[in-house]
């Protein structure tokens, strides 16, 4: 056979055998008939999908939709149900409720029924819920329905061809160490037969609209009866599972209806009107930003496919633009501190230091994290949290983790406070800018196809690290040595007066990323137009420095 080896050949028809869902056998066939005619592409692509185990971190399982050990699809998703029901019940859980969604993706109501299947086998009580669902709704039913875990089927805002597993246990947070390892050596364990004789029971309970019920009639709750109501808006559920649940929230919490990106509403795994469907990338919400101008909308809102995640745009500097998520960050930290939120306000060490001065100059207790809501989720007495990739959480007592349906509830309150007042987004911004400091951030990404280009990049960087940017001495912090603050972690830090950067690999995309900011202090930031001016220039400078210390 040209450009197969026979042993890869033989794994590639094991698994043929091995995976019940006959779209499988049907790719590998054309896989293997591919590279037995010598197509270079498809033997490739044979030898990356058996190339080891998809890896179970702290993120779950995530990556593209396929056969073999390093793709997701019913065998693995089985083996790694079978290794958290495993863990579950060797730690004392058998009996215990396990909450299982999932949103729209192609497969994702297969593996969440494998997954009750198996888990139920198991010793324990699955709730697989009766329809795709947004991630933060599954996530409040773990505190709703006192459960021991819960797992969503879901990839988020990855690319249409992927997938993913994402667990949390039942503090309603995601799984951090050790506990990833842990559930991994217990899913290597029970990989080591046949996934045919993986035992698998019926015996689970099917959850309907009452899970519904009680995250909106919360959600209503936060906004407070005395409120103001009034504004028009734009919404987009970027071909997700959003837009149902958030309907019936703005309705419950006595918001008028929006303008809704039709092209967009309903959920479509093949994500047809955009490239990569997350609102962060470019073109992501141009419908969204064309129909708020036609409708002169106050704000548009846009929720990410499973609808964790909510980005903002409104009128700036006389354009409709995306806020950044350390400018949304900043507006919601804002509005909690000003109706009195008590507890920490806490961020991601790749976030804007905005939220520690705001935190620090009112009162409150602040903390930095890793990133990823798997960390800030856990921060005690969490008042709020955010992460600059358009994360927040605004209801940590419901949903320790990031909600964008919450948030887009708390959007609302705001607008419609501030049109109230005759005030805008933009004016909050800059008020925001004058009391604490002009904070611009501003991030490099480089996605790559070849990973090794990314620890090349890292390695770089640690072993020739730059002395100053942007004509000042940085404090070099290699932060995979840990500290009393953070656990150790892959990335580099570079801090000085008023300048910042943080370098480290996506945890969930074949990218590396660079967060950068520029900071000036009140007593600069009051004429805001020349404060932006200057904070721009040096941004620049900041950004080519950086690219040039990374290589890339």
């Amino acid at each position: 056979m040209t450009g197969l080896a026979p042993d890869l050949r033989a794994a590639a028809e094991a698994w043929r055998d091995a995976d019940p869902d006959p779209a499988t056998a049907a790719t590998l066939d054309a896989l293997l008939a591919a590279a037995e005619a010598g197509d270079p592409a498809a033997a490739e692509e044979l030898a990356d999908a058996f190339s080891g185990p998809l890896s179970f971190g702290t993120a779950g399982l995530r990556g593209p939709l396929g056969p073999g050990p390093a793709r997701m699809n019913r065998v693995v998703v089985s083996r790694a149900a079978a290794g958290l029901g495993r863990y579950l019940v060797g730690r004392g859980h058998a009996g215990g409720t396990v909450v299982v969604g999932y949103d729209a993706r192609h497969n994702s109501d297969v593996f969440a029924r494998d997954t009750a299947e198996i888990l139920a086998a198991a010793g324990l009580v699955p709730l697989l819920c009766s329809r795709p669902l947004p991630t933060p709704v599954v996530a409040f039913g773990i505190g709703h329905y006192g459960c021991v875990a819960g797992v969503v089927v879901t990839a988020s805002h990855n690319p249409p061809q992927d997938n993913g597993y994402k667990v949390y246990l039942g503090d309603g947070s995601q799984i951090v160490p050790p506990a990833d390892a842990e559930i991994a050596a217990e899913i290597a364990a029970a990989s080591a037969g046949p996934v045919s004789d993986l035992p698998r029971s019926e015996q689970y309970r099917v959850v309907g609209d009452d899970l519904v019920d009680a995250y909106v009639a919360r959600a209503a709750s936060l906004v407070a009866t005395s409120a103001p109501r009034e504004l028009t808006w734009v919404y987009t559920a970027m071909h997700g599972v959003g837009a149902s649940v958030v309907d019936r929230v703005v309705a419950a919490a006595g918001f008028a209806e929006p303008a809704r990106v039709a092209a967009q509403l309903e959920p479509d795994p093949d994500f047809p009107t955009v490239a990569f469907p997350n609102p962060e990338e470019p073109g992501a919400i141009d419908l969204a930003l064309d129909l708020a101008r036609e409708t002169g909308a106050d704000v548009a809102i846009a929720n990410d496919p499973d609808a964790d995640r909510c980005a903002v745009a409104a009128v700036v500097g006389g354009q409709w633009r995306m806020l950044t998520g350390d400018e949304l960050g900043a507006v919601l930290a804002d509005d909690a501190l000003r109706r009195g939120a008590a507890g920490t306000y806490a961020c991601s060490v790749v976030s804007s230091t905005l939220l520690g001065t705001m935190a620090a100059t009112n009162g409150r207790r602040f903390a930095t994290t890793l990133t990823g809501f798997k960390w800030i989720g856990r921060v005690p007495d969490l008042a709020f949290g955010y992460e600059e990739a358009i994360g927040y959480c605004t209801d940590a007592a419901a949903v320790p983790d990031k909600d964008g349906i919450t948030t887009l509830l708390r959007v609302l309150a705001l607008v419609a406070g501030l049109r109230a007042e005759g005030l805008t987004l933009a004016d909050r911004l800059d008020e925001i800018a004058r009391r604490y400091g002009l904070h611009v951030t501003s991030q490099l990404s480089f996605r790559v196809s070849d990973l090794s280009l990314i620890g090349a990049a890292m390695r770089r960087i640690r072993t020739d690290p730059p002395a100053t940017l942007a004509g000042e001495p940085v404090k070099v912090v290699d932060l995979a040595v840990g500290s009393a603050d953070l656990p150790p972690t892959d990335g580099m830090l570079f801090e000085g007066r008023s300048v910042r950067a943080v370098a480290r690999p996506s945890g969930t995309e074949p990218k590396l990323k660079c967060y950068l900011q520029v900071r000036l202090e009140p007593a600069q930031s009051q004429d805001l137009a020349a404060a932006r001016e200057r904070a721009g220039a040096v941004m620049a400078g900041l950004r080519a420095e950086m690219a040039s210390a990374l290589g890339l």
